[in-house]
């Protein structure tokens, strides 16, 4: 498919627009609009840059998309979003151009709409449950319009996008957040909201959690999470960088502090390997290593005190999202080869389709049903080859997915110079192993109850240190849904 320029996209959403104009729409009518595409940089161009690849709607793509929207009664796309957004209501407002009414609609449930709408898998929540796509159409595109919504509601009024978010007197009491990813935002958010003193402790230097350190700026910049962060601190929540709770700071400490609830989102920052030979050789390094050294150390540049190599052949271990992140960063730093590693097909890949094709049209190339079984070195000791199994796809595993099966005595050996391990995380062990009386799961989870409660009646838990790995919609559900809970038992 043909790369088409802003103008182009532009001018056929003036067209649509146009058909449209004081025309009352049957759902006939709206089924006939056409999904508009989202803009995005030129992609040999974006290959090499760290700008934001998708560059949002535009006034008129907005307008008409948000009219193909057939106003169900049941709405089956609010019961696909995690944290309830009502999602007719606020397309309504965008079809008639009333975006600061948008705006504080999705704002009812979701704080963070500029955020969800670029890194929520929502063609497999609330898309995935539009009446468009049960017809044979595309889906309306929710994930843009929240994005266009939250972006230009910022652009065209900045004290619209934070009408709402008034600090008010703290009455209720003191309330420590642990971990300053999607969670702790989203429940910080929330009890500031039900009257609480809100104190979120992050133990990197930067606000944000996994949403700095694991997403690349090409798809979510930070200026974008410190605006996001920045309503927060207008509802009156706190933050406290370079504090690690359970070494500098302990529970003990947070009590005599005189906080009276703690909630614990620290996410899964454990990065797990392989366990094969040469894996701890130079040069192989886990996907969240990476990632962070890019992301928050400046890492590629040479001037900075942990330099990454300039490699040449890259190769990430993974099909997630996390995977998709890596390679493609990897390629704007520089690699001439810069390969995705898969031990199933690209069927059964996890990552969004929209990052498999932005992948692909930058020129990562995907090497499917192969899966590493040994790293070689060369006369430095740095990781020099990749020996890959080819694998064949047997029969579906616990999760449903074909379960991937060895094919006897073929192996294929790659060059590679840099060799990036992103086949999962586990929770972050601090909490859980310093915290006495805290239940924790045999995967290193803190073990809650319905209501996000642990163990110790004034701690609650959310997200990845909960679930052992999520999304950033699920993990701010989690956060929504621990405020609600604290707050009903601290009352």
């Amino acid at each position: 498919m043909a790369h088409k320029t802003l103008e182009e996209l532009n001018q056929i959403a003036k067209d649509e627009l146009a058909k449209i104009e004081g025309k009352t729409l049957s759902p006939k009518d709206r089924m006939a609009i056409p999904q508009q595409e989202m803009p995005t940089g030129e992609p040999l161009a974006r290959a090499r840059s760290m700008g934001e690849v998708a560059t949002g709607y535009t006034v008129e793509q907005a307008i008409v998309e948000a009219n193909r929207c057939l106003q169900c009664k049941n709405a089956p796309c609010v019961n696909g979003c995690p944290v309830s957004v009502p999602i007719p209501s606020f397309l309504a407002e965008v079809a008639k151009g009333e975006f600061k009414k948008a705006v504080d609609i999705i704002k009812s449930t979701n704080l963070l709409p500029a955020i969800c709408g670029r890194v929520c898998p929502q063609e497999k929540q609330c898309e995935a449950q539009c009446i468009h796509l049960k017809m044979g159409h595309d889906p309306v595109a929710i994930g843009y319009l929240e994005r266009f919504v939250a972006d230009n509601a910022y652009k065209l009024s900045q004290s619209a996008l934070v009408s709402d978010n008034i600090s008010k007197p703290s009455t209720r009491g003191k309330i420590a957040v642990v971990g300053s990813g999607p969670a702790g935002l989203a429940f910080a958010g929330d009890m500031a909201k039900y009257g609480y003193e809100v104190v979120v402790f992050e133990a990197l230097h930067e606000i944000g959690g996994v949403l700095k350190y694991g997403i690349p700026e090409f798809r979510l910049p930070n200026s974008v999470v410190d605006r996001e962060i920045e309503g927060l601190r207008r509802l009156g929540v706190k933050f406290q960088c370079d504090t690690i709770v359970g070494k500098t700071l302990t529970m003990s400490d947070l009590q005599s502090e005189g906080f009276i609830g703690v909630f614990v989102g620290s996410g899964a920052g454990l990065p797990r390997f392989m366990g094969i030979p040469g894996e701890n050789l130079n040069g192989v390094l886990s996907c969240n290593e990476y990632l962070t050294r890019v992301n928050l150390m400046g890492a590629s540049q040479a001037i900075n005190d942990t330099p990454l190599l300039n490699a040449k052949n890259v190769m990430v271990v993974g099909g997630g999202n996390t995977a998709m992140d890596a390679v493609r960063t990897a390629k704007r730093l520089g690699a001439e080869r810069a390969m995705i590693v898969y031990r199933r097909s690209e069927e059964e890949m996890p990552a969004r389709l929209e990052e498999v094709r932005h992948a692909k049209e930058e020129g990562i190339e995907f090497i499917c049903l192969h899966n590493p079984i040994a790293y070689h070195a060369d006369e430095q000791g740095r990781v020099s080859e990749a020996v890959l199994q080819v694998m064949t796809l047997g029969e579906p595993d616990e999760s449903g997915r074909r379960s991937p099966v060895e094919v006897a005595g073929q192996t294929v050996t790659l060059p590679v110079d840099l060799v990036i391990v992103s086949v999962g995380v586990s929770p972050n062990p601090l909490i859980p192993s310093t915290v006495d009386g805290l239940e924790i799961s045999k995967k290193g989870t803190i073990v809650i109850n319905d209501q996000m409660q642990s163990s110790i009646p004034t701690l609650f838990a959310g997200g990845d240190i909960v679930r052992g790995g999520a999304t950033v919609i699920l993990a701010m559900s989690d956060g929504r849904k621990a405020a609600k809970s604290m707050h009903e038992y601290l009352s």
